[in-house]
Protein backbone atom coordinates (compact mmCIF):
# COMPACT_ATOMS: atom_id res chain seq x y z
CA UNK A 1 0.00 0.00 0.00
CA UNK A 2 1.31 3.42 -0.92
CA UNK A 3 0.10 6.99 -1.35
CA UNK A 4 1.21 10.18 -3.02
CA UNK A 5 1.00 13.22 -0.76
CA UNK A 6 1.70 16.90 -1.32
CA UNK A 7 3.74 18.85 1.23
CA UNK A 8 6.02 21.83 0.91
CA UNK A 9 5.07 22.30 -2.75
CA UNK A 10 6.39 18.84 -3.61
CA UNK A 11 4.73 15.49 -4.27
CA UNK A 12 6.10 12.42 -2.46
CA UNK A 13 5.35 8.71 -2.76
CA UNK A 14 5.11 7.26 0.77
CA UNK A 15 4.68 3.79 2.23
CA UNK A 16 4.05 2.64 5.81
CA UNK A 17 7.27 2.56 7.84
CA UNK A 18 9.17 4.73 5.36
CA UNK A 19 11.44 7.55 6.59
CA UNK A 20 11.13 10.77 4.56
CA UNK A 21 12.64 14.25 4.64
CA UNK A 22 10.31 17.18 3.88
CA UNK A 23 10.43 20.96 4.04
CA UNK A 24 10.38 22.19 7.64
CA UNK A 25 7.08 21.67 9.48
CA UNK A 26 6.46 23.49 12.76
CA UNK A 27 6.10 20.44 15.04
CA UNK A 28 8.04 19.09 17.99
CA UNK A 29 9.88 15.75 17.70
CA UNK A 30 7.66 12.89 18.87
CA UNK A 31 4.38 14.50 17.79
CA UNK A 32 2.08 13.23 15.05
CA UNK A 33 1.41 15.11 11.81
CA UNK A 34 -1.55 14.44 9.49
CA UNK A 35 -1.46 15.10 5.75
CA UNK A 36 -4.87 15.73 4.17
CA UNK A 37 -3.62 16.53 0.66
CA UNK A 38 -3.49 12.95 -0.62
CA UNK A 39 -3.40 12.81 -4.41
CA UNK A 40 -3.44 9.03 -4.88
CA UNK A 41 -3.98 5.93 -2.74
CA UNK A 42 -3.04 2.48 -4.02
CA UNK A 43 -4.32 -0.50 -2.05
CA UNK A 44 -6.14 -3.36 -3.76
CA UNK A 45 -7.78 -0.69 -5.91
CA UNK A 46 -6.28 2.54 -7.18
CA UNK A 47 -7.97 5.74 -5.99
CA UNK A 48 -7.01 8.89 -7.84
CA UNK A 49 -8.22 12.28 -6.65
CA UNK A 50 -9.24 15.31 -8.60
CA UNK A 51 -7.20 16.98 -7.16
CA UNK A 52 -7.29 15.11 -3.80
CA UNK A 53 -8.88 11.88 -2.59
CA UNK A 54 -11.80 12.68 -0.28
CA UNK A 55 -11.49 11.22 3.21
CA UNK A 56 -7.92 10.03 2.68
CA UNK A 57 -5.18 10.95 5.11
CA UNK A 58 -1.63 9.98 5.95
CA UNK A 59 -0.28 10.18 9.49
CA UNK A 60 3.41 10.46 10.30
CA UNK A 61 5.50 10.83 13.43
CA UNK A 62 8.08 13.64 13.61
CA UNK A 63 11.48 12.07 14.19
CA UNK A 64 13.69 15.17 14.23
CA UNK A 65 14.24 18.70 12.95
CA UNK A 66 17.53 19.51 11.29
CA UNK A 67 19.59 21.32 8.71
CA UNK A 68 20.85 19.79 5.47
CA UNK A 69 24.48 19.83 4.36
CA UNK A 70 25.94 23.23 3.58
CA UNK A 71 25.79 24.46 0.00
CA UNK A 72 28.42 26.94 -1.16
CA UNK A 73 27.16 29.53 -3.62
CA UNK A 74 29.86 31.51 -5.43
CA UNK A 75 29.05 34.26 -7.92
CA UNK A 76 31.43 36.45 -9.85
CA UNK A 77 31.56 38.79 -12.81
CA UNK A 78 34.38 38.12 -15.24
CA UNK A 79 36.85 40.97 -15.83
CA UNK A 80 35.46 42.93 -12.86
CA UNK A 81 36.44 42.81 -9.23
CA UNK A 82 33.07 41.34 -8.20
CA UNK A 83 33.07 38.15 -6.15
CA UNK A 84 30.61 36.87 -3.56
CA UNK A 85 30.70 33.64 -1.57
CA UNK A 86 27.61 32.52 0.36
CA UNK A 87 26.59 29.43 2.26
CA UNK A 88 23.11 27.96 2.71
CA UNK A 89 21.68 25.18 4.89
CA UNK A 90 18.06 24.23 4.18
CA UNK A 91 15.96 23.29 7.25
CA UNK A 92 14.10 19.97 7.07
CA UNK A 93 11.83 17.72 9.10
CA UNK A 94 12.42 13.97 9.26
CA UNK A 95 9.19 11.91 9.38
CA UNK A 96 8.29 8.23 9.74
CA UNK A 97 5.03 7.23 8.04
CA UNK A 98 2.71 5.43 10.48
CA UNK A 99 -0.57 4.87 8.60
CA UNK A 100 -2.34 5.47 5.32
CA UNK A 101 -6.13 5.72 5.33
CA UNK A 102 -8.26 6.04 2.27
Amino acid sequence: MYAIIMTGGKQLKVEIGQKIFVEKIEAEPGTTVTFDQVLLVADKALKVGSPTVKGAKVTAKVEKQGLSKKLTVFTYHAKHNVRRKLGHRQPYTSLVIESIEG
